[in-house]
């Protein structure tokens, strides 16, 4: 098989939960009524593809992953294909040690998400949506809104949120991440989470209500 940069790789030969990911898919069915285990597919898969990186190094989700999803929740292997092809989230191939996911969604690519995709092409090397650097740390993958318009553009590593990005934000993270260091997430530009640059302009004191 290939990644979608084109170089090849080989699915797994088996794929078995490890202590860690079965207490995690436990605690994760009894948010469901007995008998709707099949409603946990999300976690579940998400879980699989951590417990991958954690193996690998590699977040993705391989097929014997997905049956072994399908059996632990008691449903057709066809039903999680369908649902790891579907999102996102889930990677059905292997890549880079860090996701680079960039938000090209109105919002923000009106405040700079194109000059977010120059710069990350230009510090890993990467030409296309989906490619793997060529010393394995960066894929790089094109995304839909990720719900943090008011902080755009966004580049998203892994789980994290960067907001407020530019350039040269963009070259200092991505130094960061070659270094082994994960900057803390969200606002780059110093912002108290969504307020205007500067802090907050509006509620800046408490008043509270006499008692009786």
């Amino acid at each position: 098989m290939s990644a979608p940069n084109g170089s090849a790789f080989e699915q797994p030969a088996s794929f078995a939960f490890d202590a860690e990911s079965e207490a995690e898919i436990a605690h994760v069915i009894t948010r469901y009524p007995p008998g709707k285990q099949a409603s946990a597919v999300l976690p579940a898969m998400y879980i699989a593809q951590r417990q991958m990186k954690r193996d690998t190094g590699s977040a993705w989700i391989p097929v014997k992953a997905m049956d072994a999803v399908a059996a632990r929740l008691g449903m057709p292997p066809i039903r999680v294909y369908e649902v790891a092809t579907f999102y996102f989230m889930f990677n059905t191939s292997p890549i880079g040690k860090y996701h680079l996911q960039i938000c090209t969604t109105t919002p923000c690519w009106l405040r700079g998400s194109d000059e977010i995709t120059a710069a990350c092409r230009k510090e890993t090397g990467i030409k296309g949506w989906g490619e793997t650097s060529d010393d394995g740390l960066f894929t790089m993958t094109e995304v839909e809104c990720l719900g943090a318009c008011v902080n755009a553009p966004i580049l998203q590593v892994d789980d994290n949120f960067y907001e407020d990005m530019d350039a040269g934000k963009v070259t200092e993270l991505l130094a960061a991440l070659r270094r082994g260091e994960r900057p803390f997430p969200g606002s780059m530009a110093g912002r108290q989470t969504s307020a205007p640059e500067g802090g907050p302009n509006t509620l800046t004191t408490l008043h509270f209500a006499p008692e009786g």
